[in-house]
């Protein structure tokens, strides 16, 4: 069982944006059939507690539940209604990505429901016909969101042909056609508010590719809302060890090879001077300078010149120590 999630995980990261959305619709579809049927085993319900993730009709309700404009195109109602739905995801999404990005796509879908939910709504508590059903009626299914995806293709490659078994070849803009005519002349049926759906995702993608052709992406907002929400979620925080100590290590070296070159540079000139204008000219403290620098290098072999030897030898500035021979040679170190 373990394998199988693990599996199934790669997969979903894997995979196509359209994939990816399947596998969700599929997952929640899974996930409340088997809460309920688990409960009916019981003799138990769950009283409407999935109404709250589908869209109402009713604005009043709406009020309470506003979530539900984004989670009801996640929610199906059976086995068919998620099977035909799935599959004409997976069609023209994979058709979709050939004109369009993956983000395109998302934000695409996203839109399309809320406006197919929106024009739901708003027919619900506008037109008289139907009124009398706005209070308990409700909307679930991500039909909206795939007949966007569909009319934004349709509108960004009209003529491009479709493969109909019984049909033949039809042009992709006829099939929009064909799908739109038919939810206008049902906008009366039983189903009506879906039909009504339909047409606010239709409209949806018309209004994202048309946009998209001018040059503004009006999915924009609603990716970045999703970045930053995924971003948040996946948040994992640094450790402050890895970091803290790699900067101080790489401080620490620069500090070290400055303060080498400081000195190196410093007995360089002393030497210069020591080779110009005698030991006499040199300071105590260049003379306390060339006799350090001499302890830290008394491996080296050096050659003085006498003078300079003798001179170095009878400072009483270094307590008369004469430890290092060959200082003209010690910057090159």
């Amino acid at each position: 069982m373990a394998t199988i999630i693990t599996d199934l995980k790669e997969k979903f990261r894997k995979g196509n944006i359209y994939i990816q959305l399947i596998y969700i619709n599929v997952a929640v579809f899974v996930l409340t059939t088997l809460t309920e049927v688990m409960l009916q085993l019981f003799n138990r319900s769950l009283g409407g507690v999935f109404e709250w993730l589908e869209l109402p009709a009713s604005l009043t309700r709406f009020i309470l539940q506003p979530w539900s404009l984004l989670t009801y195109m996640f929610m199906h109602a059976g086995l068919m209604h998620i099977l035909f739905n799935m599959l004409w995801l997976y069609w023209f999404g994979a058709l979709f990505l050939n004109f369009f990005s993956a983000k395109h796509l998302r934000g695409t879908y996203i839109l399309g429901g809320i406006c197919g939910g929106l024009l739901y709504m708003a027919a619900y508590n506008i037109f008289p016909y139907f009124r009398p059903m706005t209070d308990y009626s409700f909307m679930l299914g991500a039909s909206a969101s795939v007949l966007a995806i569909v009319a934004a293709t349709a509108y960004r490659e009209p003529n491009y042909p479709i493969r109909l078994f019984l049909f033949g070849t039809l042009r992709l803009k006829y099939l929009a056609l064909i799908v739109i005519g038919t939810d206008l002349l049902f906008i009366t049926s039983s189903n009506a508010g879906g039909h009504i759906a339909h047409l606010g995702g239709a409209l949806a993608g018309l209004w994202f590719a048309a946009s998209l052709s001018k040059g503004k992406d009006i999915t924009a907002w609603i990716n970045k809302s999703l970045d930053a929400l995924i971003s948040w979620l996946s948040f994992k925080p640094r450790k402050p060890k890895m970091k803290v100590h790699y900067g101080e290590n790489r401080q620490k070296d620069y500090d070290y090879n400055a303060r080498k070159k400081a000195q190196s540079d410093e007995i360089d000139r002393i030497l210069d001077k020591l080779k110009k204008s005698g030991y006499e000219s040199l300071s105590t403290a260049e003379k306390k300078s060339l006799f350090d620098a001499s302890k830290r290098y008394s491996t080296i072999n050096y050659q003085l010149n006498s003078e300079a030897s003798r001179y170095f030898c009878r400072s009483t500035d270094l307590g008369g120590q004469c430890p290092v021979y060959g200082l003209a040679a010690f910057h090159r170190l």
